[in-house]
């Protein structure tokens, strides 16, 4: 128990024990008057009999009220006080109070604290009533209507203020409320009843005026008052209670599942006039409690006991379908507590609307936590847990847009030496091991104020904040690539990290995407020169001014929709008929022309600008695949990807949003990879192209067979076709190698049922050579030049010797029997005239 509820015990006992003193004070001197003037007839102890009864009866017929644990009533006994103290004289009427009174407790079983209060309590109402009466004087008992009633009226309100002004207090002290609320507390429905209660005495005094025998008619009377009265206190209190459950199941509907607890806690305690309530959640086992006044009394795990000793009533804290189950809801009561039936279905209304709100907190807190997590995994590389390419341009440009921003900001740009043959010779698990010591080393070397990313593969770059020279740069640049020099042990080989560095200054304009591009300059620079470090220096920038042009160009190029694209149809070398178109971009710069992809696509992935290029460039792709598709050719698109796309995890939702919007279906657009990523990203590129793949987007490997492509590669994308390089096209004729290149490409592509694609096919020879060793598909200028979208649909619909949606006649006419090589067969979307015989 705690310190301040013994504390208002002691108070309780000693306020009782005071009221008893007075009482006997009381009850001494009504005796005293009693022996003085004793009754002398069997009249006069009839009517103290009736008397002692009737305050029995007022006080066992009356309307129970629970405050916690403590249960209370309102009775009728200070109606029957002021009934009795007109019919035999007021000392007589005190000692047959105490005697009903002690009647009526023994009767129903009160405890010996709540008896001595009820009897000292009402021998004082009684007593004081009394008073009043001995100071009227003659005027008592009253004469004529108005008389009686105006007297008697001063009497009651006596009896009335005195049984309100000893019950409260004691109310309050036992159920642990403040005295000034419990006052205000129902103050209507006291009135109310003190009212009613004063109408059945006046009547009671009249009838038994007019005739004792009416008397009878009492009973009934005060019984149709006592239940009338009654049940307006229960609709009452019933009213009152569905406006706090609502006004707390209201006070529910927040997201924080700590206000949720702490709001239900202080809720239900004044809800169900409970000493505690606990909350206790399966999830963790974490419990929460609170008391009647309104703080938490605990948070945290449940192996603490609690010190409210009694009666305890649980509720699950389950759904209307009671298949979820978060917990469990406590009351506990100092005493024995027996809810009522409305309270009970309360509680369960209550626990319910818990439990939803419990859920619905939790669910937030994990949509907020997952929501962190995608926002943590959109800017921060996945492998070294650094910031990516995208938040090193936010927080730069932020940075750089700043208007207060102190200091000088730069960029030291980091790409480590030789990596690729750490890859090839020790496996590309070893090289994420490196990768992610290298970011160890660079988190460690830079300073607070410092922002370390990883911009793919092998390439680094440190943003640096706040300095107070240019020529600082420098010198912090040497300490980041100096902490590189200590050896990386790879299962107990100790592997020397080599990198180059370039450093560059924030420009006067062009933004973060111009400073990288300096850094990115002098980076090279430094490659070039086998310097470890090299600053940016626009006079050495000079083999590269033309694209320093274009560069800072592409913004308007992007807003201005310079970017176009043309389509080289993809044709079936056998039928000559069209199977596919591939998109290729231009420039069409308003001064210098259409401008070659090799001159502005690095620019495009290094300025950030790249996923506003690559959607232009997918839109105008596939309006022309549906232009084309209304028309009534039916032609899958294949678009580029940059390896820098497939690096973020928004691009499968923008390609798939894409093709919706233009209502094609996913299957008719392909995707053409090229690798030029180190295997070390491949964990990330893994989960763009899956998803990519699953929703039925169709992926092509390009330049199959350079030496950038590699069978592991082709084990890890799961393409569905590969693109013959055109350099062993060319060369087919003249080299056993590269026809042994176009042969292997073409098992390889029989054995995992891939299509293969020949591109370069500049005359019928190469056609018919590819297609013998059973190659079904090419691309090149025997077929088509790149063309604008119009220009292929006329060319479709004009076709190849008047027949439409073909680029060439057929190798051989239709019926003809050819006879093929066991290598000319072919899989995937290839659609070859006839059969081999």
């Amino acid at each position: 128990m705690s310190r301040a509820r013994r504390n208002e015990g002691r108070r309780l006992q000693l306020l009782v024990g005071v009221l008893v003193a007075l009482a006997c004070i009381v009850a001494l001197g009504a005796g005293l008057a009693v022996q003085r003037n004793p009754p002398t007839s069997v009249d006069d102890l009839t009517t103290l009999a009736a008397v002692a009864v009737m305050i029995a009866l007022g006080a066992i017929v009356k309307a129970p009220l629970r405050i916690r644990s403590t249960a209370f009533s309102i009775a009728w006994v200070e109606t029957a006080i002021v009934v009795g103290l007109a019919l035999a004289p007021p000392p007589r009427i005190i000692i047959a109070t105490g005697v009903g009174i002690a009647c009526a407790s023994f009767l129903t079983r009160l405890s010996a604290i709540k008896t001595a209060f009820g009897i000292a309590k009402h021998t004082l109402v009684a007593g004081g009533a009394t008073a009043l009466i001995l100071l009227l004087g003659d005027r008592w008992p009253p004469q004529g209507f108005w008389n009686v009633i105006v007297v008697l009226g001063a009497v009651y309100l006596v009896a009335a203020l005195l049984d309100d002004l000893l019950a409260q207090p004691v109310i309050a002290l036992a159920a642990g409320n403040k005295i000034s609320r419990q006052f205000t507390s129902g103050l209507d429905l006291r009135l109310a009843g003190f009212g009613v209660r004063f109408v059945v005495a006046v009547c009671t005094v009249f009838i038994i005026r007019a005739d004792p025998r009416l008397l009878l008619a009492v009973p009934p009377l005060v019984l149709s008052l006592h239940l009338a009265y009654s049940a307006r206190i229960r609709g009452r209190t019933e009213q009152q209670a569905w406006q706090r459950l609502a006004r707390a199941t209201d006070a529910l509907n927040v997201v924080d599942l700590d206000k949720v607890l702490t709001t239900a806690v202080t809720q239900a305690a004044e809800l169900f006039s409970a000493d505690e309530v606990e909350i206790e959640l399966r999830d963790g086992g974490r419990r929460v409690r609170g008391d009647a006044s309104g703080s938490i009394t605990y948070d945290g795990p449940g192996d603490r006991p609690t010190t409210v000793d009694g009666t305890v009533v649980p509720a699950p804290l389950e759904g209307h379908d009671r298949a979820i189950d978060v917990g469990v809801l406590r009351l506990r009561f100092r005493g024995p507590v027996q809810l009522s039936e409305r309270e009970r279905y309360t509680l369960r209304t209550f626990a319910s609307a818990l439990c939803t709100a419990v859920r619905n907190a939790q669910a937030y807190a994990e949509l907020a936590r997952v929501a962190e997590d995608h926002a943590h995994a959109a800017s921060h590389d996945a492998l070294t847990g650094l910031a990516n390419r995208r938040h090193l341009l936010e927080q730069g440009t932020e940075q750089l847009s700043a208007r207060h921003a102190e200091g000088v900001t730069a960029l030291v740009l980091i790409d480590l030496n030789h990596f690729k043959e750490i890859n090839d010779t020790l496996g590309h698990a070893a090289g994420d091991q490196v990768l992610v010591r290298v970011a160890e080393l660079l988190r460690g070397a830079a300073q607070a104020n410092d922002l370390v990313a990883r911009l793919g593969g092998d390439e680094f770059a440190v943003l640096l904040r706040g300095l107070p020279a240019p020529a600082v740069a420098a010198h912090r640049a040497e300490g980041l690539l100096a902490a590189l020099h200590e050896p990386v042990d790879l299962d107990g080989m100790r592997i020397s990290v080599e990198a180059s560095g370039g450093i560059a200054v924030a420009p006067a304009s062009g933004g973060m995407p111009e400073l990288l591009r300096r850094a990115d300059v002098a980076m090279y620079q430094a490659k070039r020169a086998g310097q470890r470090i090299s600053t940016y220096a626009p006079t050495r920038d000079t083999a590269d001014v033309g694209r320093l042009t274009l560069g800072g160009e592409l913004p308007r190029a992007v807003a201005d929709h310079e970017f176009t694209v043309n389509f080289q149809p993809i044709v079936d070398l056998g039928t000559g008929e069209i199977t596919g178109a591939e998109a290729l971009a231009r420039w069409h710069h308003p001064t210098h022309g259409l401008i070659d992809p090799l001159r502005f696509l690095e620019a495009v992935e290094r300025s950030g600008l790249l996923p506003a290029f690559a959607e232009a460039i997918l839109d105008q792709a596939l309006i022309a695949a549906k232009t084309w598709q209304d028309a009534g050719f039916d032609v899958p698109i294949a678009v580029n990807v940059s390896p820098r796309s497939l690096l973020d995890a928004r691009f499968p939702g923008s390609v798939l949003a894409r093709l919706r919007a233009h209502d094609l279906p996913p299957d008719r657009l392909v995707l053409e990879l090229t690798e030029t990523l180190t295997l070390s990203q491949l964990d990330v590129v893994d989960r763009v192209l899956s998803r990519l793949r699953d929703e039925g987007v169709r992926l092509a490997l390009d330049d199959f067979g350079t030496g950038y492509s590699s069978l592991s590669l082709l084990s890890r994308i799961p393409v569905h076709e590969l693109k013959i390089d055109r350099s062993f096209v060319t060369a087919m004729e003249t080299s056993a190698e590269a026809a042994a290149v176009i042969r292997s490409t073409l098992d390889l592509g029989r054995s995992l049922d891939l299509a293969v694609v020949a591109e370069g096919v500049e005359n019928e020879p190469q056609r018919r050579a590819l297609w013998e060793l059973g190659c079904a598909a090419g691309q090149g200028h025997l077929f088509a030049r790149p063309m604008p979208a119009g220009t292929l649909l006329a060319a479709l619909q004009r076709g190849s010797g008047g027949k439409p949606g073909t680029f060439a006649p057929p190798l051989h006419d239709a019926g003809a029997v050819i006879r093929l090589g066991r290598r000319a067969t072919g899989r995937g979307r290839e659609r070859l005239p006839h059969q081999p015989a």
